[in-house]
């Protein structure tokens, strides 16, 4: 099923909206699960709605919470979420961020016990948007086998990077630490599909072609993965103060509790460093030269990183955006949630 931009977030507006999110949480949240499905990452859209309803309609998600700012110094602050909508607490976080960094050339901005925040490259396009660098890290379900560890400690932890250009594009990185993000593992089920073997562990710790037989992620390049897994922890969790590794709240553990989950976001303002037209017409530089690269057998081109969802955006504005039938089906239904994932472990069907 293909829909434009605005119809898909009109029904996930409405629907977060009638599970219990106040209007304007719901738009925000609707905008950033469209960031996502508008660049081809549909592991964070669409088809995470019934999720985050289900968890909405059973108290998991404040849905009315005391959002407070504490500037703790000249740069630095922390932004309490409450148990509140992530994807509105995380968007807010960085509106303060970008305030102080436009006054003070840097701010760090911690999120704390916030719930899920979606593809978190939407926080820093927020800062390349305001002509300033964005960096963003956050926590999540501990589901990844350290390197040469055969249980989960640490979550898939996220890693984001925005930079603006002189002609109004943007240089982005939205990875997790580990070979896929979750969410990925989540499309393959929906479709039905299997997924590489590289991907993850099944119950003995052996390579897993099958979906629904993952029972563990692996840490991308091994130990390296593994080592920026731990960073993102410290970043997000041991550094605000928050529950960390193992200890982090499963995303379907009790869909009546608050996760406490923690973000951090750092920006930085070009202008105080080399001056902001001498630096986007860098990035613009940089990304010209990667275009023009000699490409590999087998690739047409080197892409900028980024470039590749600006070409997904380029499409889905001229055709439509793909949804899984399913997906839209529960979009236009009544049914607020199908009690799918109360209780269920990190890896539920």
């Amino acid at each position: 099923m293909k829909v434009t931009k605005e119809q898909l977030k009109e029904l996930i507006k409405n629907k977060l909206h009638k599970a219990g999110l106040k209007e304007d949480h719901a738009d925000t949240a609707a905008d950033i699960l469209v960031f996502a499905d508008e660049r081809g990452i549909h592991s964070h859209g669409a088809m995470r709605v019934e999720y985050y309803a289900e968890r909405i309609a059973k108290g998991g998600i404040n849905a009315t919470p005391d959002f407070q700012f504490e500037k703790t110094g000249p740069c630095t602050g922390v932004y309490h979420a409450d148990g509140g909508s992530g994807f509105v607490a995380a968007k807010n976080a960085m509106d303060e961020a970008i305030a102080m960094a436009k006054e003070s050339g840097v701010a760090i901005v911690g999120v704390k016990n916030m719930s899920h925040s979606g593809a978190i490259s939407y926080f820093t396009h927020q800062a390349a948007e305001a002509d300033l660098i964005g960096f963003s890290v956050c926590q999540s379900d501990p589901m990844v086998v350290p390197f040469g560890g055969a249980e989960p400690y640490y979550g898939t932890n996220p890693i984001a990077f925005a930079a603006p250009s002189s002609d109004g594009k943007k240089i982005t990185l939205d990875m997790a630490t580990t070979v896929q993000a979750w969410g990925k593992i989540l499309y393959a089920r929906s479709k039905n599909e299997p997924i590489p073997d590289t991907w993850a562990v099944d119950n003995n710790g052996e390579a897993t072609t099958d979906p629904f037989k993952v029972n563990a992620l692996l840490p991308i390049a091994g130990p390296k993965g593994y080592g920026l897994a731990m960073m993102v922890d410290v970043l997000s969790g041991i550094l605000l103060g928050l529950p960390f590794g193992n200890k982090v709240s499963s995303m379907y553990d009790d869909l009546t509790a608050y996760r406490k989950l923690g973000q951090l976001h750092i920006v930085i303002n070009p202008a105080f460093f080399t001056g902001l037209s001498e630096f986007k017409q860098d990035i613009t530089q940089t990304m010209e030269d990667l275009n023009q690269i000699k490409p590999a057998p087998g690739f047409s081109k080197v892409l900028f990183p980024g470039q590749n969802n600006d070409m997904v955006i380029a499409e889905y504005q001229e055709k439509g955006i793909e949804i899984v039938d399913e997906i839209y089906d529960y979009l236009i239904s009544d049914t607020i949630h199908n009690n799918k994932y109360d209780h269920k472990n990190p890896f539920a069907k």
